[in-house]
């Protein structure tokens, strides 16, 4: 039995957009206007992600990320290639594909607003008929990683962010889907709960082996949660391997960080093939007193903006 559970080949997606005027009479003429232009916002991307893979899909605003997601999820039919999500084209076949998928995006809630989270864990249940002993079975999994009391009888309206994003996740896997889609799930949280939806995701993933699509741009979720990351930039495919093959192209980079006078620390991006370390902090010197000195291993964050400044090719 094969273990792919995505299989994109060759997909391409396409939009036709119109060149618009200006004015009155611009808006006039573009009630009758054939000028349209060819927006490719996916260009030929190929990939396979196995069970139980956790992949980090990352790129800059624009990139294609969102239209690609779509696609997998059946919601847009691609312009060109095949895609298989567990054997079925999901634009095909979209209510077996939805039952089983979940998805989190853009912190647009699944959950009844008013309502406590139990009831609409409940209707959840109702809508994608899951069995009885399987729910109280999902139950007790979350209370075993994390403290779901204080929040199972609280209408959602009266949750902190921190907490509707963590129980939305749970609605996600609620009915034991397959494959979930995470669309910057820590976003504007704080460090504390960034810690806990994190260590959640990975729990879930460990005990029932779902896939995992996370989208985002902490790379604080990147290094918890992925093995593997795959990089869309214009709409094209740049990367697919794991971070520290990543990061291998960039192995005579280091983060300098120096504190200043006033206690104030800078930060700079050094590549030792090109430039002295010891030069930089002598220039440093000359304008300001430095009173300590760190040099660290690049970061994978430091690494992606680099990729998407076009600073070096992965």
């Amino acid at each position: 039995m094969s273990n792919e559970v995505i299989v994109m080949k060759n997909i391409s997606k396409q939009f036709k957009v119109l060149n618009r005027h200006e004015g009155l009479k611009g808006s006039i003429q573009d009630l009758f206007s054939r000028d349209y232009k060819i927006i490719k916002a996916v260009d030929d991307v190929s990939l396979t992600v196995n069970k139980g893979e956790i992949i980090g899909y990352l790129g800059p605003n624009g990139a294609g990320k969102s239209t690609t997601i779509k696609i997998m999820t059946g919601v847009l039919e691609p312009s060109a290639g095949e895609i298989f999500v567990d054997g079925r084209m999901p634009y095909k076949d979209r209510t077996a594909n939805s039952e089983n998928i979940g998805v989190v995006f853009g912190q647009r809630s699944q959950l009844w607003w008013n309502l406590p989270l139990i009831e609409s864990f409940n209707l959840l249940r109702n809508i994608y008929l899951v069995p009885e002993k399987d729910y109280r079975n999902m139950l007790e999994l979350y209370r075993s990683l994390v403290d779901l009391e204080p929040i199972l009888h609280k209408p959602v309206r009266q949750m902190s962010l921190g907490q509707r994003t963590l129980s939305d996740i749970l609605a996600a896997f609620l009915h034991n889907p397959g494959i979930v889609f995470l669309d910057e799930p820590t976003i504007g949280l704080d460090v504390s709960m960034k810690a806990r939806i994190r260590e959640l995701i990975r729990g879930l993933n460990e005990v029932k082996g779902t896939t995992v699509i996370l989208t985002t741009h902490d790379m604080g979720d990147v290094d918890a949660l992925c093995k593997r990351i795959i990089i869309i930039d214009k709409g094209r495919k740049i990367y697919d391997n794991d971070i520290e093959h990543l990061k291998s192209y960039f192995g005579s980079y280091r983060t300098l960080r120096m504190r200043l006078g006033d206690d104030s620390w800078v930060e700079q991006v050094i590549d030792e093939k090109k430039t002295d370390v010891m030069h930089v902090m002598q220039e440093m010197q000359k304008e300001h007193k430095i009173k300590d000195i760190q040099l660290q291993e690049i970061s994978t964050e430091e690494v992606i903006r680099k990729i998407y400044e076009g600073g070096e090719s992965a």
